[in-house]
């Protein structure tokens, strides 16, 4: 049975080498986007672990490496990027990457024209509070499926060349498949307290117009890679023992900042 499966091209496609940081799996590979810059990753317990990094954007940078087209089930905080359900990676809607293809995807998919851009967040304030299951942040996954090759597949049209750029348009300028904004209805203070400042999650930010169209294909059901990451704040990547505390406490090191008394403090006056 053919599928439906989302493919966007990005007018411009990588075309150097990814970054030693992106996690790997027989070739594909998938990483954390920080600033144009990939994350670090940190192997702990059998798992690959990212630092959120408190309100900033990312990306989600895939990687083909094969000469044929591949699917591409890309999920965050338990929900397909594409239309935020809940499904497995065989049932999913999926992304097409063209042979030899990097993509980087800005966020959520809102509609065929603007996604949404993903943020790190506390749970209380994203996207997934938002549905209502906060069962599965902190996580993000790619499975990658080869395709299937028909005759008939093979003749499809080819991609259209879309450009990504950032809309100028308030974030609260919501439709009926987003929310003004991850949180804007606040949860209570000891609400927030309790799983917010603590764990981290992925908001629904600013729009961006990110393009897509609708393709056929067939896909193996049997997948070629899978590769899950997990991401926290740098204080629980520390209880965790993902991250040591001497790092921890350089990191804090280097937030230290000058110029902030208007004077020097006199230590007479406080006798």
């Amino acid at each position: 049975m053919r599928h439906r499966a989302i493919l966007f091209a990005l007018a411009l496609v990588f075309a150097v080498v990814p970054a030693l940081s992106a996690a790997r799996r027989g070739g594909f590979e998938l990483s954390v986007v920080v600033d144009g810059c990939e994350a670090p990753e940190y192997e702990h317990g059998g798992k690959l672990y990212v630092e959120a990094l408190r309100g900033r954007n990312f990306t989600l940078r895939l990687f083909n490496p094969t000469g044929e087209r591949v699917a591409v089930a890309l999920s965050v905080d338990g929900r397909n990027v594409v239309d935020a359900k809940r499904t497995g990676a065989r049932e999913a809607t999926k992304w097409i990457l063209a042979p030899g293809q990097t993509l980087e995807i800005p966020g959520w998919q809102v509609s065929g024209e603007t996604s949404r851009r993903f943020f790190f967040t506390e749970t209380a304030r994203s996207y997934a509070k938002w549905l209502g299951d906060t069962g599965n942040v902190g996580t993000i996954e790619a499975v990658f499926f080869r395709e299937r090759l028909r005759e008939a597949l093979e003749k499809g049209p080819a991609s259209p060349e879309t450009r990504g750029e950032i809309l100028d348009e308030p974030m609260g300028d919501a439709r009926k498949s987003a929310p003004r904004s991850a949180g804007a209805t606040a949860a209570p203070p000891a609400a927030r307290e309790k799983e917010s400042d603590r764990f981290a999650a992925t908001g629904i930010g600013e729009r961006s117009r990110f393009a897509v169209r609708w393709v056929e294909f067939e896909e193996d059901p049997d997948p070629a890679a899978r590769i899950a990451l997990r991401y926290e704040f740098r204080r629980e990547l520390v209880r965790l023992g993902v991250l040591s505390r001497e790092e921890d406490a350089l990191a804090a090191r280097e937030r230290a900042r000058g110029f902030e008394p208007r004077y020097a403090p006199d230590p007479r006056r406080d006798r």
